[in-house]
């Protein structure tokens, strides 16, 4: 009787035990998603996403990404509206003045300004379009295109023929500027975070 007594205290004492484990973890969990859950916010904050239907749309109407859309336009301009560069490039996507006449042209924009590219539609539009057609010229390969897209597609043939930068003369093995070098990658990296956020 005395032993089934102590059995029966040792069972109580473990079921204790594992309820007490099991609200620790249940408390533990939680803390960790208000914690994961907070950090998706914040990461939110940090990496924001305006204009998302005009990007979709253009990004639909170019068979382009979405998502690498949404990096450049934080790349370029953290998603403001009318910045414009010390080089003189406009707006989300940071559009040079020359290119974005050029682009009007070719896609019979008619009464082209260069206040439209101030505009998100405008700008994504142009945008959009100018680097489905760098990574069309550059066989799909896209760092060689984004590398076009920041330091222009005559300076990307001048690095391709260069065997310093590349071996094969389709892809670079080493990007020269360190500003466009820069561009790239972090292109590449939003457009991963971009895709987990979004």
């Amino acid at each position: 009787m005395v032993v089934d007594k102590v059995e029966e205290m040792g069972e109580n004492r473990k079921k204790r035990k594992r309820r007490a484990i099991i609200s620790w973890l249940t408390i533990a969990f939680a803390l960790l998603l208000v914690a994961g859950l907070s950090m998706f916010f914040v990461a939110r904050r940090v990496f924001p996403l305006n204009h998302r239907d005009i990007i979709a749309a253009n990004a639909i109407e170019n068979d382009i990404d979405e998502y690498l859309i949404m990096a450049i336009i934080m790349t370029e301009s953290s998603f403001r509206d009318t910045v414009v560069s010390h080089a003189g490039a406009i707006g989300l996507m940071q559009i040079m003045p020359q290119t974005g006449e050029h682009i009007a042209q070719r896609i019979g924009f008619e009464d082209f300004t260069l206040e439209a590219l101030n505009e998100p539609a405008v700008n994504i539009q142009f945008g959009t379009w100018y680097i489905s057609q760098l990574i069309e010229q550059f066989n799909g390969n896209l760092d060689t295109a984004l590398a076009a897209y920041n330091a222009g597609r005559n300076k990307v043939r001048g690095w391709l023929a260069d065997e310093r930068f590349s071996t094969d003369g389709e892809n670079l093995d080493y990007i020269p500027y360190p500003e466009t070098r820069n561009f790239v990658s972090r292109v590449n990296l939003y457009r991963r975070i971009y895709r987990i956020l979004y």
